[in-house]
């Protein structure tokens, strides 16, 4: 019997009929199919979690991710890096200093999920020493090649990285791809130094636009198979000892055009009259940053 991946309880009931197939293109961070998930979406009535059930297969998932491949992110760099520089503000507000580190250094940072790397890049500018891991072979090189970071190709939990190092650990649009999130928390608490923080960035299912959406809501993709609340995710750290610092909403920065892009989703052919219309009346490259307030930024401090 599956149980809820926030809070551990049986008995998940029907909630959503998804199911579908990842589409053309795979498993990769973009859609042009909204309302489509890998299976149908239960329900936890303890503590109203979503996720899909039957979980895919870990190898199905490490293989599709690491083939995963998309320009859409490298060509909203600026967008991106504003986006990046909002997170790191959040990070350094809750930072404490470590009172055994011998000196002063340089304050440490772990992207798990880091894409092509532009919060490692905004991250190296602030002073940071920024490590990065990324499973797909294309965005990880990318940001190697590219932007000359360190980053490896690799499993996001299991890569061989130093215990009890990092200031903070960063997991952006992450987790809810992740089958076993608790397994993510447990090994983020290694990795962190004692008071060290984890900020993540994740759709907010229990947002009133996604409530009123259903499964027309576009964080429903081949890519999602948890669907966090904030009431579940906090469940979540708590359950594994965390302490959560702060939740708000988390808008992301992309050009006019980038956002009518997405239309395409629920309709191609109003999608590309938009984007000429916002050509045309020459906005479709300004950057927007709208809050539809359906995805979070979490704060969180690991457990002693």
């Amino acid at each position: 019997m599956s149980h809820c991946a926030a809070c551990g309880a049986s008995g998940l009931v029907a909630h959503l009929k998804v199911a579908g197939d990842a589409g053309p293109d795979g498993l990769i961070p973009t859609t042009d199919r909204f309302g489509t998930a890998l299976s149908d979406l239960v329900r936890c009535p303890e503590c109203g979690h979503r996720q899909t059930e039957p979980m895919p297969a870990d190898a199905v998932l490490q293989s599709a991710y690491a083939d995963a491949a998309s320009e859409d992110y490298v060509e909203e760099e600026s967008g991106q890096r504003a986006t990046a520089r909002r997170a790191l503000a959040q990070i350094e507000q809750h930072l404490v200093a470590d009172p055994h580190n011998g000196g002063p250094r340089k304050r440490r940072l772990l992207d798990l999920g880091c894409w092509v790397g532009f919060l490692l890049a905004e991250a190296q500018e602030r002073g940071w020493e920024a490590v990065g891991v990324e499973p797909s072979q294309f965005a990880s090189a990318y940001a190697r090649d590219e932007l000359g970071l360190d980053v490896r190709t690799g499993e996001l939990l299991s890569s061989p990285l130093p215990l009890g190092h990092y200031d903070a650990v960063v997991m952006g649009d992450v987790i809810e791809h992740l089958p076993r999130p608790g397994e993510a928390l447990e090994r983020l608490a290694q990795l962190l130094r004692p008071s060290g923080v984890a900020w993540m960035a994740l759709p907010d299912a229990g947002s009133l636009l996604a409530r009123r959406m259903g499964r027309r809501w576009w964080s429903v993709i081949p890519t999602h198979v948890q669907f966090f609340t904030r009431d579940s995710i906090t469940t979540l750290l708590e359950r594994h000892g965390w302490t959560v610092l702060d939740i708000a909403t988390a808008p992301k920065a992309f050009s006019v055009a980038y956002y009518l892009q997405r239309i395409g989703g629920y309709s191609p052919l109003a999608a590309r009259l938009l984007v000429r219309g916002a050509r045309g009346a020459g906005v479709a490259e300004r950057m927007w940053a709208p809050d539809f307030r359906d995805r979070m930024a979490v704060i969180a401090r690991a457990p002693d």
